[in-house]
């Protein structure tokens, strides 16, 4: 039952992780058209945009749906160590390692998805605050419109820099993830190996009692049988 609960939560919680992914991902793409479509600021950037309302919203049922699932791996935990399963114990810890393993990605994942919102939140805040001076200056001083000009010409390519620099570090945090996630899968092949290794030398010492008896029997019939032929030619002479 808790291995289905906990299942079940874990599915909830991709697909909850996937749209929360998503809607981060959108978001830029969002101020960016909404930029390009009004020429002064007359709408603010940020209105309290449905984005941000659904951001929190759905923030606050992944941050449930991890509670729930931490309280059902700890359920698990406890039953592990209860008395009368010592011979499922090893099958058991397996099982719930697997599940906490599945807790922390879930819990990183969202960390890391929400860090990535916020971070560009506060950047498209602080570009919005910078437009807008921009703006103010250009219809301030018809003077210096050349320089304005130039203004916003520098400004857009410090944001088209800093765009390309935001995709390299996705692709290298993405490269790291992979990289961890091998590191993990050859870390349980070389447990298994190592558990293959250590229960070999109990086989073989089976197989050798096995043999020993197997001899031993054999010497035994062969006795029987040599005493059972002296006795019949003795008879048989007799």
């Amino acid at each position: 039952d808790l291995r289905k609960q906990a299942r079940q939560l874990e599915n909830e919680l991709d697909l909850k992780l996937v749209s929360f992914s998503k809607l981060c991902t959108s978001y830029s793409g969002a101020r960016d058209g909404r930029r390009d479509r009004y020429s002064s600021d007359t709408t603010p950037l940020l209105n309290g945009s449905s984005q941000d309302r659904m951001f929190e919203t759905m923030a606050v049922e992944i941050e449930q749906l991890l509670g729930k699932l931490t309280g059902i791996n700890d359920k698990m935990a406890e039953y592990t160590s209860s008395a009368g399963v010592p011979s499922l114990n090893a099958a058991l810890m397996h099982t719930l390692q697997r599940h906490r393993d599945i807790l922390q990605d879930y819990t990183h994942e969202f960390h890391k998805t929400k860090a990535n919102f916020l971070a560009i939140r506060e950047r498209e805040n602080l570009l919005g605050s910078v437009r807008k001076d921009i703006e103010s200056y250009k219809s301030g001083s018809g003077v210096n419109n050349r320089r304005t000009e130039l203004f916003l010409k520098e400004h857009e390519h410090l944001r088209n820099s800093d765009r390309l620099i935001e995709e390299t570090i996705s692709i290298a945090m993405a490269t790291k993830e992979n990289m961890t996630s091998q590191r993990g899968m050859l870390k349980s092949i070389q447990s298994k190996m190592n558990t293959l290794a250590n229960r070999f030398p109990a086989v073989n010492s089976l197989i050798q009692r096995i043999n020993l008896r197997k001899r031993r029997d054999s010497l035994v019939l062969g006795g029987v049988v040599g005493v059972c032929t002296i006795l019949l030619l003795l008879y048989a002479f007799h």
